[in-house]
């Protein structure tokens, strides 16, 4: 019949229910991920962003500290998330020809990793850039939203597989 899918699961029981993981008995160690997510627009919603001339102000300084303020806060998001303390959040925007490209990278020294963080810092940015340019551009889309790397902890390193076009 093939593999039960919730094999290997570790936010369910024996008998199926949700819970937080034990991460009690696991070893501190260096934990890092990158992410990374697009917002696509129109080259002149780009060309206002890049002016400094939103409405609302710098849109990518404003982007970046949502971003980190995001991933420190992400146990408030994900209900099975652990709050963990984070030695590191980088959010860096870059500019397309037709949109955005965010890219943040979390570390920590704890039992559990930072895949959350990082994605969540991806998403709160995005949607960041999203408000302050809305009303230029309501049509904008976020997409692409993925987990690029991680290492440490006893799964090991993970590398994304590069799309086609990357």
């Amino acid at each position: 019949m093939g593999e039960d899918p919730s094999r290997g699961l570790t936010h369910l029981t024996a008998e199926g229910a949700v819970h937080m993981v034990d991460i009690g008995n696991k070893p501190n160690t260096v934990r890092r991920a990158v992410a990374e997510g697009y917002l696509r627009t129109r080259p002149e919603v780009v060309a206002l962003a890049l002016s400094g001339q939103a409405k609302k102000g710098d849109v990518f300084a404003v982007a970046r500290v949502a971003g980190i303020l995001a991933a420190k806060r992400t146990a408030e998001w994900i209900p099975l998330a652990h709050p963990i303390p984070l030695t590191a959040v980088t959010v860096e925007i870059q500019p397309q020809s037709e949109g955005f490209r965010v890219e943040a990278t979390v570390q920590t020294l704890a039992a559990t990793g930072v895949e959350m963080e990082a994605l969540t810092a991806v998403s709160a940015a995005l949607l960041t850039i999203y408000d302050m340019l809305k009303a230029v551009d309501r049509g904008m889309v976020l997409e692409g939203v993925r987990l690029l790397e991680k290492s440490g902890g006893q799964s090991g390193r993970y590398i994304a597989e590069r799309r086609s076009g990357e």
